[in-house]
């Protein structure tokens, strides 16, 4: 059982790095097993490239199932992946108020990109009531404290 462990561990830092590096057909040949075995990191980088035909044929569908499913075992950046296809309407129906949801999990990890978003949908009303006090709040947790 340890070997096919480590087999798999193997393969999730050799696909990661060659996302990282940009090799998207060995990134996906080394991610796309992982993925469907339910791997959050390996979903993740599947659903990137899946989104944006990277290493394989654009698939939104995929895509989609993926950034969700890693998004669901509480990975922080695809939380905000699922939250931008929710606000943007790319791979999923466009709807500001799952968006919202989504980077509000991931701005509660921490992530300032995730937070920095929130305020401005805060500010701008956008899949919430308009909240000047609360984009605020967001904006100081990500760091900035002028707003």
């Amino acid at each position: 059982m340890s070997d096919a462990f480590s087999n798999q561990e193997m393969d999730l830092s050799s696909g990661i790095a060659a996302f990282e590096s940009k090799q998207f057909s060995r990134a996906v040949g080394l991610l796309g097993p992982l993925a469907e075995a339910g791997d959050p990191e390996a979903q993740y980088r599947v659903a990137i490239m899946a989104q944006n035909g990277l290493g394989m044929v654009e698939n939104p569908l995929q895509a989609y199932k993926y950034m969700r499913a890693a998004a669901e075992s509480g990975l922080g950046v695809a939380q905000h992946g699922l939250g931008f296809m929710y606000m943007e309407g790319e791979c999923a129906d466009k709807d500001p108020a799952k968006a919202v949801s989504w980077f509000k999990k991931a701005a509660e990890q921490g992530l300032a990109g995730s937070q920095t978003t929130l305020a401005m949908m805060y500010e701008e009303g956008r899949g919430v009531e308009k909240d000047p006090e609360e984009a605020r709040r967001w904006y100081r947790m990500a760091g900035f404290d002028d707003k």
